[in-house]
């Protein structure tokens, strides 16, 4: 059995399923049939699930068996859900919080006595405009 083709070889336009066929019994339907969006993957993508289920989602036994490091397998896995059409992370999920240093500091002000409630809300408040 050959496996399912699922661009046009012609204008790589995305084929559709109109027809069904039994092997046990020869009967045929004929229709439109939606194609699951897990074979809208690539191969690539696809070969990465199976080791990802395989392996029951643990990243650090995915990074050993495709010899990958852990943000790798993180960007496929993101891959992969954004491919299924759901939401994937965004990238300035990875860049680091640059106010984070600066409420720190204004919170252990706090804690110190350094500063009142209210001039602590206002730095963190700046914090946070600065931030933007």
């Amino acid at each position: 059995m050959r496996p399912i083709i699922l661009k046009c070889p012609s204008c790589d336009g995305d084929l559709t399923v109109n027809r069904l066929r039994c092997p046990a019994c020869s009967i045929t339907l004929d229709g439109d049939f939606a194609m699951p969006a897990l074979l809208k993957l690539t191969p690539a993508q696809i070969d990465f699930v199976e080791v990802f289920v395989k392996n029951r989602g643990i990243i650090r036994e995915v990074e050993r068996e495709l010899g990958i490091s852990y943000p790798t397998v993180r960007a496929r896995l993101d891959d992969v859900i954004r491919s299924l059409g759901y939401p994937g992370k965004a990238a300035s999920d990875d860049v680091p919080d640059q106010a984070a240093p600066r409420r720190r500091t204004v919170l252990a002000d706090l804690k110190a006595g350094k500063l009142t409630p209210e001039e602590a809300l206002a730095a963190l408040n700046e914090s946070t405009i600065d931030k933007d």
